[in-house]
């Protein structure tokens, strides 16, 4: 049973994010729901009527996030879940990525983050409650090649966010990571995965990549809201929630790695202390100034 919460959810218009608007919706809830031509978000109108409020949003626009939030509260007098999903992939080996696909795929999916959460945070402490949640990936886990800057933007995204659940915990307002796997949106639509200027002599590794990908059953996207819904109505959720079946064995073993490697270093990294004894302290550089 719904308990009638209110959502802003960025990039509404289609994949994850139309999937949850439209569950969340049809569960009761009343939803901002963003996406830069809110004109595809109409029939949710039609059928939802004034549970939903349409707005166009493009994330990498900090004024526009500030307004959309700021609307979306007026709307419905508080926000009780701020779903940041807003996004898409870039591929490309590092050598072939251009200073403008670099920019706007950091741009996109990390700073549009950081600019809708900065905009609901103070929403979020006067009401003492709320929960911000942003769709991450494998891929902020875990690394492929030719997808280094996509990852980049999500491995960014990990460390923001798990920054902020430490900084607001005690202010009521809770934060989640959504870590999906391979899953069968529309996510290879060209609006959604933009490609660099390739350079033949990375086909190979590209090639590999695809087989590896390709021999992979996706996920079904409709699958995924009850494990949304889970995670928003529970007491303690999660800061960070793998989906799909495929992904915990495949992070388990990336941690394994990374743990067998620092261990088998371990010696080199604990030379690497040395024994001065004199030197200061500079964690005082993180004193609160008064």
């Amino acid at each position: 049973m719904s308990d009638g919460k209110v959502w802003f959810i960025t990039g509404s218009s289609r994949g994850f994010g139309r999937v949850w608007t439209e569950a969340a919706l049809k569960r009761g809830d009343r939803v901002v729901a963003t996406a830069r031509n809110p004109a595809v978000l109409q029939p949710l109108v039609t059928l939802y009527g004034d549970k939903v409020l349409p707005l166009a949003l493009d994330v990498t626009d900090r004024a526009a996030a500030f307004e959309a939030v700021a609307k979306g509260k007026d709307a419905f007098g508080r926000l009780d879940i701020v779903l940041n999903n807003a996004g898409y992939g870039q591929l490309g080996a590092v050598e072939e990525l251009s200073e403008a696909e670099a920019r706007a795929q950091i741009e996109t999916n990390l700073f549009g983050a950081l600019w809708v959460t900065q905009a609901a945070l103070p929403i979020l402490r006067a009401q003492q409650s709320g929960h911000v949640l942003a769709v991450s990936s494998i891929g902020g886990v875990g690394a492929f090649p030719t997808v280094g800057m996509y990852h980049a933007s999500k491995w960014g995204l990990e460390g923001l966010m798990d920054a902020l659940s430490q900084e607001v915990a005690a202010f009521g307002i809770k934060v989640t990571l959504i870590e999906p796997g391979g899953y069968a949106t529309d996510f290879a639509d060209p609006s959604s995965l933009r490609n660099a200027s390739p350079l033949p002599i990375y086909n190979p590794i590209k090639e590999q990549l695809f087989a590896t990908f390709a021999a992979e059953s996706p996920g079904d996207p409709q699958a995924t809201p009850e494990a949304i819904f889970k995670v928003v109505d529970a007491a303690a959720p999660p800061l960070r929630i793998l989906l799909g079946a495929t992904v915990v064995p495949m992070v388990r073993k990336i941690y394994e790695e990374r743990l067998a490697t620092w261990d088998k270093w371990a010696s080199v990294s604990a030379a690497a202390q040395g024994t001065r004894t004199d030197l200061g302290r500079p964690a005082e550089a993180l004193r609160p100034a008064p």
